[in-house]
């Protein structure tokens, strides 16, 4: 969507990404190094989530008070801009999962170009492929308050610890994951053709070693492997 507005708009787009402790350095990183291949103007901005009961007591629709955050700081810029327009990367299949998010996006009336075209995630990846972008086939990512299950409070620690397992984990050369944060239980989530060699040579052994310098009492492996969204899964058995 960036590279379309700025094959559109020209030097009239600002990219804004939210620094915070929900998300991980990598990801700052990232978004720092496709702005400046798109060639836009990049913007960092402190939200303050973390400063909210409403988000760090972990409730069902925490998304909303986060993105509600957000954006009340982005129309700050907005306005400083003179922009008329904020807009996000909302999907077509973002609409089908649990995403309290959305509801903020539409108070703030923010704009959904991606969705509002029909497109579905495989169809970005596409058109990212078609523009040439380094991100065209990154795996998809979420923040990291979404690795802790609803109702269990979000704190700075348990956020440092998920980035840091998952950092290293991401160091030994798989691509696609999760590590869900469960008190002193870490449990990860890989891709089911990953699973078997997850316990080749002494690779497990290495990733027992380094989550309890982490912090974890206890590594598992969900047999059942990844899967985007997996905490959303106590929300429909509850119901």
């Amino acid at each position: 969507m960036l590279a379309v507005a700025r094959a559109v708009l020209g030097r009239n787009v600002l990219a804004v990404t939210a620094r915070s402790e929900s998300l991980p350095l990598r990801e700052l990183e990232e978004a720092k190094r496709l702005a400046e291949e798109i060639g836009v103007e990049h913007r960092i901005i402190e939200t303050g989530e973390m400063q909210s009961a409403d988000y760090t007591s972990n409730p069902a629709d925490r998304c909303y008070y986060c993105k509600s955050e957000l954006y009340s700081r982005l129309q700050a810029v907005a306005k400083e801009k003179n922009f008329s327009h904020i807009v996000n990367g909302i999907n077509l299949d973002d609409l089908r999962d649990h995403r309290p998010g959305i509801a903020a996006a539409k108070e703030a009336g923010v704009r959904s170009p991606l969705s509002e075209a029909g497109l579905n995630k495989e169809n970005v990846r596409a058109l990212s492929k078609e523009y040439q972008l380094s991100t065209w086939g990154k795996p998809a990512m979420a923040c990291l308050s979404s690795r802790v299950p609803y109702g269990q409070p979000i704190t700075a620690e348990k956020l440092a610890m998920i980035e840091q397992a998952e950092d290293f984990l991401f160091s030994l050369g798989f691509a696609q994951l999760r590590v869900r944060h469960h008190g002193e239980i870490a449990r990860i989530e890989l891709p089911r053709e990953d699973l078997a060699g997850f316990f080749s040579g002494d690779l497990a052994a290495r990733v027992e070693t380094r989550f309890r310098e982490i912090g974890f009492q206890y590594t598992t492996l969900d047999i059942t492997g990844y899967r985007t969204g997996s905490l959303n899964e106590a929300l429909a058995f509850k119901k």
